[in-house]
């Protein structure tokens, strides 16, 4: 008998009503209360655009001479802050009528907010040069601004850390994780978009390395791959009392981590300078200027 011809017994009814049941019972685990939700794809047609603004011809369309760039940047900063703020909105109306409160600022907080980011971004762009410098200046196989832009995971997750950041400092809900989950999804690389990281940051290869919510990051740090700066195991009694307080490891300025180091605890601090050896497991401090390998820390 030919497949595509085999016919096939209809899906049970009772699947269906099962699943319905489930909608209607599952309180915050289910919407179908008709109103629109932040939309994904739109969240990431959005790191497009803003990274065409911040990175004119790498990203994006041709923007032209200076005489059209006016133009251009113009249009396109209009566009973004419109549909941000759509985004936005949908993010604080369903946080809102999730936890039941009223949602009557969620317009103004999502027009403000919007209108916020899009002053910040010559700011922003300050910023990722000087990241980009620090990729130039750390990986000897860099060949030019290009090939970093065009084509380094860890510039790309970094970019829109950066974006996400901004909008997680204004209390937006929803869309600055769902901007860096989509940074983690094409890189391997997951930043919290609450970390705190300084200018000039170069992560290296970058696969696997994870940055926690409360992590403070220096000036002039450079990752490499594999790299977990977490937060110690907790139970679920501890991780209901320590949201939003510090969990995650600080790294001051002109640190060097190597591959698959692993640097936990809020309290613990890499000094300034330290230099941090492949595969080390670390849970206190590290003296300013001090260089750790796996064998000192297993050896104590």
């Amino acid at each position: 008998m030919d497949p595509k011809r085999q016919s096939f017994p209809a899906v049970p009814g009772e699947v269906v009503e099962q699943l319905v049941d489930s909608y209607n019972s599952g309180g915050q685990f289910q919407h179908l209360t008709g109103y629109d939700l932040p939309s994904f794809a739109e969240v990431v047609r959005l790191i497009g655009d803003i990274r065409e603004v911040l990175f004119p011809g790498f990203v994006g369309d041709r923007m032209g001479g200076p005489d059209e760039a006016h133009a251009h940047v113009a249009a396109r900063l209009e566009e973004v802050r419109a549909r941000l703020r759509l985004q936005l909105f949908h993010g604080l109306h369903h946080r809102a009528m999730q936890h039941g409160r009223a949602c009557l600022e969620s317009e103004h907080q999502a027009d403000a907010a919007a209108v916020a980011f899009v002053t910040q971004i010559p700011e922003l762009r300050r910023v990722l040069l000087t990241d980009i410098q620090a990729a130039l200046d750390g990986d000897p196989a860099a060949t030019g601004p290009d090939e970093i832009i065009f084509s380094y995971p860890g510039f790309l997750t970094v970019t829109i850390y950066r974006i996400a950041h901004f909008l997680q400092q204004l209390a937006m809900p929803v869309i600055p994780r769902m901007m860096t989950e989509h940074a983690h999804q094409v890189t391997g690389i997951d930043i919290h978009p609450g970390a705190t990281i300084d200018e000039s940051f170069f992560i290296d290869h970058g696969t696997g390395v994870v940055i926690g919510e409360t992590t403070n990051i220096g000036k002039r740090v450079r990752l490499y791959q594999g790299v977990t700066l977490g937060a110690l195991s907790l139970s679920k009694a501890n991780t209901v009392a320590l949201r939003g307080h510090k969990r995650h490891p600080t790294i001051e300025d002109d640190v060097i981590i190597y591959a698959g180091a692993t640097i936990l605890g809020g309290e613990t601090v890499i000094g300034q300078g330290a230099v941090i050896g492949g595969n080390c497991w670390i849970t206190r401090s590290v003296a300013p200027g001090a260089k750790i390998s796996f064998l000192d820390t297993n050896s104590k």
